[in-house]
């Protein structure tokens, strides 16, 4: 058994678990009525959104778990976490552009990390009326889906061409070669990173690389519930993500199912990702 699971009991994860996916849909539901109301648009509404979610999520993650180290997007960093085994990391509001857009690619990110690594994370994506969670501790991978459609699991490979998810916001000319080089239709460009990780695990995408601009808290839930449905999560040369760390830094992000991890990794380094 490894040293992440020793830390963390079975009913610690239920526990912790059914925090996550109430904390996610609470904070889902708050901004997405502040949206409807109409009272707010663009940039105002976005900080109002961010603020409102920071706060429900704050409230309860301190009231609940005052021992844990916390870090947000939206409140000030202390490096007391730094000293926690257990530390959750959330995104209040992700895609806060496509969200003051009135678009539908954003989400909100709850995820515990135990000792560095992914254990327990849940994806809302309020617009879809969908939660998607996961455990990943090693042994007790489990993962499930609220709302309606289905999951797809990640150990296997692809037969064919890899459809492509990028991000709106940075699409270098490394992307367009990176989609050619596997075969795929052009890239898919969409906001958020949950949303775009989701879209693999919904069955509707391939593979999601990225290379900078990301932080812990845009990647954590992601990899959280990827890992549990078995797909590989790494950086663009294929080594793995390690959390709560000093600087949350976290640029490259590619999502991709097990089998084709090679194929993309190769992609990746032919199509120029890896320079600079």
């Amino acid at each position: 058994m490894s040293t992440q699971a020793n830390l963390i009991s079975a009913a610690d994860l239920e526990r912790d678990l059914e925090f996550a996916l109430q904390a996610a849909q609470s904070a889902g539901e708050r901004v997405a009525g502040l949206r409807s109301s109409g009272r707010w648009q663009g940039s105002i509404l976005a900080d109002i959104g961010d603020q409102a979610a920071d706060g429900l999520l704050q409230g309860l993650l301190r009231g609940r778990y005052p021992q844990d180290g916390v870090l947000s997007e939206e409140t000030a960093d202390s490096p007391a976490r730094l000293a926690r085994a257990r530390c959750w990391i959330v995104d209040p509001l992700d895609g806060t552009r496509e969200f003051s857009e009135g678009r539908e690619d954003w989400a909100v990110h709850v995820a515990l990390t135990v000792g560095g690594r992914c254990a327990v994370g849940a994806v809302a994506l309020p617009s879809r009326g969908q939660i998607l969670w996961g455990l990943a501790t090693p042994g007790r991978e489990r993962f499930g889906l609220v709302g309606p459609g289905a999951l797809s699991r990640g150990d296997g490979a692809t037969a064919g061409p890899l459809r492509v998810v990028v991000s709106r916001s940075h699409t270098p000319d490394w992307v367009a070669r990176f989609a050619e080089l596997v075969g795929g239709p052009p890239p898919q460009p969409w906001g958020s990173a949950g949303f775009k990780s989701a879209l693999l695990l919904l069955g509707a995408a391939d593979v999601y690389v990225h290379k900078k601009g990301l932080k812990e808290w845009d990647t954590c839930a992601p990899e959280t519930v990827a890992r549990a449905l078995g797909w590989c999560v790494c950086r663009l040369r294929g080594d793995e993500h390690r959390y709560n760390q000093a600087d949350p830094r976290n640029h490259e992000f590619v999502v991709c199912r097990a089998g084709d991890r090679e194929r993309v990794l190769r992609a990746l380094a032919q199509s120029g990702a890896l320079e600079g």
